[in-house]
């Protein structure tokens, strides 16, 4: 099924894309490695529709030629037909699971940056919004919107503290990375500084300064999540929590999806072999048109839900688990049936 659906998606992807690929002149050896990434990108994502698919194909197989009759014909029971599934779905999920903790990031990574590089340069990334954060214990950052590739902010904040008590507060209108002495410039600028009780304000038309964080904190990546192992993930959802970081429902749902991909394997399997293992009249065609309906329900949950997980404050935990919840329901109710 890999080797069939893989092609197909790079022949369809190149087609879209050779024009921007020639237009930004994206090297030979950069774009074979973008189809190699592109390749565990997807893989790691459809695993488990492509294991579903294949058990429905070659359980179809034995159903049409009525080898499960004489399976179970001779005292076989269903529970041991499941059994050889169970062991190649335990094998598939140690390796879907180790692709997605260690070399699905890896690839996430390249495959992403390409991207950004080649296929979207010169568009205007979409600029984020309300970008509050903790930069270390003492210091904290508010912008309310930020435009990456023009590197320039509006209504931007910065709170300096000692402890409980506000040292000073910057603000200025706009703020601009100066990317030749990765400095910044602050247009009207105002500081207001508290000591012993007495304030003082300095104004400034414009003011070029360094500050202590990076252009990264008011442009946090998206896909930065997909990018790190599982390790790496953990203490980088921690450091982001820390800092206040609007994009914590994104990042769990990735952490969150590692574990739930290899039960999802087992879940699928299950559902494959109790819809296709008896004989139908419309052959091996009516189960993969049934398998294809429910992988594609499937895939609906698992994408509106991880969707509202990213952009709201809907739990993570319920987006991610919810479509294996209800089919492991469905999974539990068709095997019943099908040993009857």
């Amino acid at each position: 099924m890999l080797l069939l659906f893989i092609p197909i998606g790079i022949t369809v992807d190149l087609a879209e894309k050779i024009g921007k690929i020639i237009e930004n002149e994206a090297p030979f050896n950069e774009t074979a490695m973008y189809y190699v990434d592109f390749t565990i990108y997807f893989a790691n994502l459809l695993f488990p529709l492509f294991l579903f698919l294949s058990v429905i194909w070659f359980t179809s197989k034995l159903a049409n030629n009525t080898e499960i009759v004489a399976f179970l014909s001779s005292g076989v029971s269903f529970t041991r037909f499941l059994r050889p599934y169970i062991i190649g779905a335990t094998i598939v999920a140690i390796f879907a699971f180790v692709l997605g903790m260690y070399l699905a990031p890896i690839a996430s990574q390249g495959f992403n940056e390409f991207k950004f590089k080649y296929l979207k340069k010169g568009k205007q990334i979409q600029q984020t919004r309300d970008v509050y954060r903790q930069i270390n214990d003492n210091d904290y950052i508010y912008v309310s919107n930020f435009v990456p590739d023009r590197k320039v902010g509006t209504n931007f904040t910065y709170e300096h503290f000692e402890g409980n008590e506000l040292k000073y507060k910057i603000f200025a209108d706009n703020i601009r990375f100066i990317e030749k002495d990765t400095s910044y410039r602050l247009t009207t600028y105002v500081k207001r500084s508290f000591e012993n009780g007495i304030e003082t304000i300095e104004k400034e038309r414009r003011k070029d300064t360094i500050l202590p964080f990076e252009l990264e904190d008011l442009t946090p990546v998206e896909y930065a999540a997909e990018t790190k192992s599982y390790g790496e993930l953990l203490k980088f959802i921690d450091s982001e929590k820390r800092r206040g970081s609007p994009n914590i429902g994104r990042y769990e749902v990735v952490k969150l999806r590692k574990w739930s991909i290899p039960v999802s394997i087992f879940i699928l399997t299950i559902i494959a072999v109790a819809v296709s293992s008896v004989k139908r009249r419309g052959g091996m065609g009516v189960n993969l048109a049934f398998g294809i309906a429910i992988a594609m329900i499937y895939v609906f949950f698992d994408k509106i839900f991880g969707v509202m997980a990213a952009q709201s404050n809907f739990p993570a935990i319920i987006a991610v688990w919810f479509p294996n919840v209800i089919f492991g329901i469905l999974a539990i109710y068709l095997l019943q049936n099908a040993k009857r």
